[in-house]
């Protein structure tokens, strides 16, 4: 049965007692299944404020740690319940108040298509369906499922909610000619240095590109595009043990994304273990269906009129932008549909920059609320793109402040996935902007 467990904690090594806990229930799962693979999925970690009664002690107010699990799971709810709590007191929690502060916090939200209604067991757990921490994990596991007795799916829901957390994803440039940084990481200390920091900071999503798409660029050979991607790849597969069926010492790691408009570079990197394709042509090359087909990674699906970009190749003037882009999105998610692709694996980039002009960029981002009624995740890379232009005359790496900016607007206005060069940089602003936030 396919359940959802929430996991939380706001004491201690919070990672450290989250990821544990994602181990131990881990070990309980394989030690049921005849065959682990795919019975455990991870989502990614969050942050959120405690929930407190007026007038609790300000210790309460710890921030906790949020995710998600997706499990196979063999036994009845029960079972499953009594194992969630033996597993909470393994790793130390003791019982308090309601609202105090705990070292781990482990939740049924939902398993299978059953309704369950008992003073120690409710499921689906009645409180998820209001809850920011459970809902953000959760839309990034499963953002089409329906709970039992709900209207809507879990995206859908999450959309009504105030104050979303985004996904961070670092930029790491592997080529010599990006727009703003191309040769930075050409030297593979310093790459290793750059991905062990992002690494150790829990950047959430590192996305690998070695082709420049910047205007201008000179496309490269699949042989050179392979050979730029391949050092950052043996790092990350070293570091993050890529490719493994099932990572239970370190459920959480970040997800490892390749933008790349190659369906073979693509399948190269699954290989790898890679988690996320990200196709900067939007389904040019229809060699994209099999292999989506054949594999269980997510999918960016980029708008895009030319790759590189073409600055005379935009979209038609006379013509509302958002209009375009969405009514190309839904076309593409139909025939992504048509061959069997889940949109549970597909988030949709209106591609800032790409076969628009800077007033058209502008415009998709100040009407970003229009695409959030797409059955997929939303993702926006908007940092240090020309657009900027229309206020700015500055280099492309002059911009990381104008990116800020854009970032907050965009991620307090529900946006999933923010792409960015400085990564460590926006997540620590966004948390401050949170925190002062009434």
């Amino acid at each position: 049965m396919k359940c959802y467990i929430g996991l939380g904690s706001n004491l201690g090594d919070r990672k450290k007692n989250i990821q544990l806990a994602a181990s131990r229930l881990a070990n309980l799962v394989a030690s049921s299944l005849p065959s682990f693979q795919n019975a455990l999925r991870a989502s990614p970690l969050f942050e959120s404020k405690a929930l407190v009664p007026q007038g609790a002690p300000s210790e309460w107010s710890l921030p906790f740690l949020n995710a998600v699990l997706e499990i196979d799971w063999s036994g009845t709810p029960r079972d499953l319940l009594r194992a969630l709590q033996t597993i909470e007191q393994q790793i130390g929690r003791t019982p308090g108040p309601r609202w105090s502060p705990r070292i781990i916090d482990l939740d049924l939200l939902v398993f299978g298509n059953a309704q369950f209604s008992e003073p120690d067991l409710q499921i689906p757990h009645p409180e998820m369906s209001h809850r920011r921490f459970v809902l953000d994990p959760l839309k990034h596991l499963a953002p089409t499922l329906t709970p039992p007795g709900w209207k809507q799916t879990v995206l859908a829901r999450s959309r009504e909610l105030k104050d979303s957390h985004p996904l961070w994803m670092g930029i790491l440039n592997l080529t010599p000619d990006s727009f703003s940084d191309g040769g930075e990481l050409l030297n593979e200390s310093l790459l290793e240095k750059k991905i062990s920091f992002w690494l150790e900071n829990d950047v959430s999503i590192l996305d690998l590109g070695a082709e420049s798409t910047r205007p201008g660029a000179t496309a490269i050979t699949q042989t050179e595009e392979e050979r730029r991607l391949s050092p950052a790849l043996k790092i990350l597969k070293h570091k993050l043990a890529l490719g493994s069926v099932a990572n239970i010492e370190n459920p959480f790691r970040p997800w490892i994304s390749v933008d790349t408009r190659s369906p073979i570079t693509g399948a190269k990197a699954l290989e790898f273990g890679v988690d996320i394709i990200n196709d900067v042509s939007g389904l040019a090359d229809s060699a994209w269906f099999p292999l989506l087909k054949a594999s269980t990674c997510q999918y960016v699906l980029m708008h895009s009129l030319s790759v590189p970009a073409n600055p005379n190749q935009v979209l038609r003037e006379d013509q509302d932008p958002v209009d375009q882009v969405k009514s190309w999105a839904q076309l593409k998610l139909q025939e992504l549909t048509t061959h069997g692709i889940s949109l549970d694996r597909i988030i949709f980039d209106p591609g800032v920059g790409f076969g628009k002009t800077p007033a058209q960029s502008l415009m998709l981002l100040q009407r970003m609320n229009e695409f959030l009624d797409l059955p997929v995740r939303l993702m926006i890379g908007a940092s240090r793109k020309s657009f900027m232009s229309l206020w700015s005359q500055g280099r492309p790496q002059e911009r990381d402040s104008f990116s800020l900016g854009v970032s907050l607007q965009l991620a307090q206005r529900g946006c999933d996935i923010l792409r960015v060069h400085e990564a460590i940089q926006h997540k620590q602003a966004f948390r401050a902007f949170k925190e002062v936030q009434s």
